[in-house]
């Protein structure tokens, strides 16, 4: 599947529970939907626990 396809999916997912759910419901489909993404590259192998942590800088002050 295409990421347009995929994209276009958490668009109809996000449309519906704005819709249907109200602002709160779509902030929370918003949220946990980040979350998934992280998980899931997580899970792939792209991202390491160690990138979010890590300071931008290797200088130390």
């Amino acid at each position: 599947m295409s990421r347009a396809v995929i994209g276009m999916i958490a668009g109809m997912a996000l449309g519906f529970a704005g819709y249907f759910g109200g602002f709160g419901a779509f902030l929370l489909v918003a949220a946990l939907g980040a979350i998934g993404f992280v998980v899931g590259r997580f899970l792939e192998g792209d991202l390491e626990i160690g990138e979010f942590f890590r300071p931008r800088d290797d200088r130390r002050r």
